[in-house]
């Protein structure tokens, strides 16, 4: 699905649709012109003359040609609504079941995923009461459900500018967010500083700023600097210098690294897995649609069907990969743990996998050595084809 084509055709839909009001609007102020202008007449003249009125207005009427006027710019109008409506049935094909393939799941681990996803929405009442649902065990999960309800009471709090319940948390993982390089104590010390400064409370302020934060004065005293100078303006800090620490945005960033910090020390993604996958899913699901359409245009059953681009007589119900390479976008794509079979190393940022056009992967030092740095293509190591180095692709796994 591309959202620029949709965006594009739904533009020239509502450019035509304008055009088209506006000149309805001006036919039709046209003939209410040329009707007031009639019972003006008529009402100024002797009644005999009201048939010549009437008639000179059927002429001039019959001169507007309104339908005809109309007709150009409503064809045009349906003309691109049609178009739109065929982009979107063909960018939204409503019929998945193509690119479905019979897998075994493990139904208790995706329950179990499920019912995380919701924990981790701070849908506590719907995790529940799938977990009843399903009849599935509430003692395995239920300690990652009072993790992420700890973590949404203190995000709550946070709403309500009440940072004693983040402080008591980041307090008390101190030692683990300071082996993440977290600077998040620092940055709900500053919040609370401010907060009692904006109050008014210069002294309570500077209190504060003698017990929490000269902690941290060998590593941001310049930031350190600045809060102690706005106790100048006690009370009326939106007229000082620093007027953007009175920023909302300050506590999305902290309560987005507060959530951030939280999932890592749990051992969670940040991200529910769950939409990870769905997401990635989607945009992995128009070109596999798009290979399912073709394969039924040659008349080959989905199912079982044995001629696959690559040449490979592999049924697609037991085949380990995709049938076409599904291109994703950056966030889906991760630390790649491969080791080249060739050089017997693990990949790395720089010398990441790399995909070639038989379907074998080598590491990307393996594939400029045998080609003498794509002067020449090569053997593929396992297969008889011949590999062009500039074809190959990094590959995430």
């Amino acid at each position: 699905m591309d959202p620029n084509l949709i965006k594009d055709s739904f533009d020239r839909v509502t450019k035509k649709q304008k055009l088209s009001a506006a000149r309805s609007q001006e036919i039709v102020d046209q003939i209410i012109q040329e009707i007031g202008n009639a019972i003006d007449l008529v009402r100024s003249s002797n009644n005999g003359s009201c048939k010549t009125v009437v008639a000179e207005l059927q002429k001039k009427l019959q001169e507007i040609a309104p339908l005809s006027q109309l007709e150009s710019t409503q064809r045009e109008l349906n003309i691109a609504l049609s178009k739109y409506l065929k982009v979107i049935e063909k960018s939204f094909n409503p019929d998945i079941s193509k690119a479905y393939r019979n897998v075994e799941f493990d139904m208790h681990a995706v329950n179990e995923i499920i019912a995380s996803h919701f924990y981790q929405q701070g849908l506590f009442e719907i995790g529940d009461c799938f977990i009843t649902e399903t009849r599935e065990s509430k003692t395995e999960i239920e300690v990652l459900r009072s993790h992420f309800f700890e973590m949404y009471q203190i995000l709550e709090a946070m709403k309500n500018r009440d940072l004693q319940p983040a402080l008591n948390w980041a307090m008390a993982n101190s030692d683990k967010l300071g082996g993440y390089g977290s600077e998040l104590i620092l940055k709900l010390h500053c919040l609370q500083f401010v907060e009692i400064l904006q109050k008014g409370n210069g002294i309570e302020a500077l209190n504060y700023a003698k017990t929490k934060l000269t902690a941290f004065a060998s590593n941001h005293i310049a930031d350190i600097q600045k809060y102690i100078n706005c106790l100048c303006w006690a009370g009326n800090l939106e007229r000082s210098p620093y007027p953007h620490l009175l920023s909302t945005t300050n506590w999305e960033v902290a309560a987005e690294e507060l959530t951030h910090q939280f999932c890592s020390i749990l051992g969670q993604s940040c991200e529910s897995p769950l939409s990870v996958t769905v997401a990635a899913g989607i945009q992995g699901l128009p070109p596999l649609l798009k290979f399912m359409t073709v394969v039924a245009g040659k008349k080959h059953d989905w199912k079982t069907m044995k001629q696959l681009p690559f040449g490979k007589k592999k049924e697609w119900q037991t085949m380990k990969q995709l049938p076409v390479p599904v291109e994703l976008d950056r966030e889906f794509q991760f630390h790649s743990i491969f080791v080249c079979p060739v050089s017997k190393e693990q990949a790395s940022d720089e010398n990441p996998p790399m995909l070639m056009t038989c379907g074998h992967v080598l590491c990307k030092q393996s594939i400029n050595k045998i080609s003498k740095n794509n002067s020449k293509t090569f053997k593929c190591p396992y297969c008889p084809s011949d590999i062009d180095a500039s074809q190959c692709r990094p590959m995430f796994f």
